[in-house]
């Protein structure tokens, strides 16, 4: 049979759970106005700046509304400045009397139209610049682009139901997951007085974990599962979490200092609860209860009925009763056998 030490070390007080890699932010780029799509300006899959030009609706339509309603807006001034004209010398008129005031009413009407529809025309060309802006559009966030949608040659619809590409923002990005409602406490608690580190693990790559830090506790208790949903917020520097990927995700609230700690292979049920087998300096084992809170990696942390240096049946127990003398075997001779 084979045996282990009990051993004395600080343990961290961990939490963990299957967590989902979702995107920082994501948009979903549609075309304001309507026309032909002339140019994209990026590949399929390519990381993309916050302004980068991202495509090219044909302009020309709108180039020559912007020059009409200009062509406009500048007719009605030179209206506007020869209404105004005349109301300076008619007010001189009409004071001495040369023309009635009925005609001077009727001059000042004539100018204040005008300037309504100078106002209306300046409207009109900012309108068609605008139109014109939007020719050209930008990414609104640094990200990485998805599938094309929309090629050039095709007629783009105004505020279309279907995206012309969407970009997800990964740096940062953010995993979701969940875990019981019992240890919500302890979370505020621990979020209230320092960073709680999240480590995300990619498949089995446990040795390489993405470090993060736990940013978002949701408002309320599914009911339904009793769980509580969390988020952690990573740098992914090295961009290995990808939206839509499943993690393990390994919360570290605290640790546990001089914390004794045995292989849980050790641990024993019974009918009056937890025991092990302790062996004793002449090799006899002797059956003892033990109190457990914890396990972690394989290892179990002992509450109560255990001290440093303690040896422990880690193999073998069902052969023993208390007073056995035993024969220790390294694990490596026992999997031989």
């Amino acid at each position: 049979m084979t045996a282990a030490a009990v051993i004395q070390k600080t343990v961290p007080l961990q939490l963990r759970a299957i967590g989902n890699v979702e995107a920082y932010s994501t948009v979903g780029v549609k075309s304001q106005i309507g026309g032909v799509l002339m140019r994209v300006h990026f590949k399929e899959g390519q990381d993309v700046g916050n302004g980068a030009l991202l495509f090219t609706i044909d302009p020309r339509p709108y180039e020559a509304a912007l020059k009409q309603a200009e062509a406009n807006l500048a007719k009605d001034i030179a209206q506007l400045e020869n209404a105004r004209e005349e109301v300076r010398r008619y007010s001189e008129l009409v004071k001495k009397g040369y023309v009635a005031q009925e005609q001077f009413d009727q001059i000042r009407t004539n100018f204040a139209a005008l300037e309504a529809t100078v106002n209306a025309d300046k409207a009109a060309v900012e309108n068609a610049q605008l139109q014109l802006k939007y020719c050209y559009i930008y990414s609104p966030l640094t990200g990485r682009t998805g599938s094309l949608i929309s090629y050039e040659g095709n007629l783009i619809k105004a505020n279309a139901d279907t995206s012309m590409v969407v970009i997800n923002q990964i740096q940062p990005i953010y995993v979701t997951f969940s875990v019981a409602e019992q240890y919500l406490t302890e979370i505020k608690k621990y979020m209230a007085t320092e960073k709680v580190k999240v480590n995300a693990i990619i498949g089995t790559d446990e040795p390489h974990p993405v470090e993060g830090v736990l940013t978002f506790v949701d408002n309320a208790v599914d009911t339904a599962t009793g769980t509580i949903k969390l988020k952690a917020t990573f740098a992914n520097q090295e961009k290995r979490l990808w939206p839509g990927q499943f993690v393990n995700v390994v919360v570290t609230l605290s640790t546990q200092p001089n914390a004794i700690v045995v292989p849980s292979p050790a641990i024993q049920a019974g009918q009056s609860g937890q025991y092990v087998f302790v062996i004793k300096s002449d090799l006899t084992v002797e059956s003892r209860p033990v109190v457990s809170s914890r396990t972690l990696d394989g290892e179990t942390i002992i509450e109560k009925g255990l001290q440093s240096g303690e040896r422990v049946v880690t193999d073998g127990q069902l052969r023993l009763v208390p007073g056995s003398k035993v024969e220790i075997k390294s694990p490596e001779n026992s999997s031989k056998q």
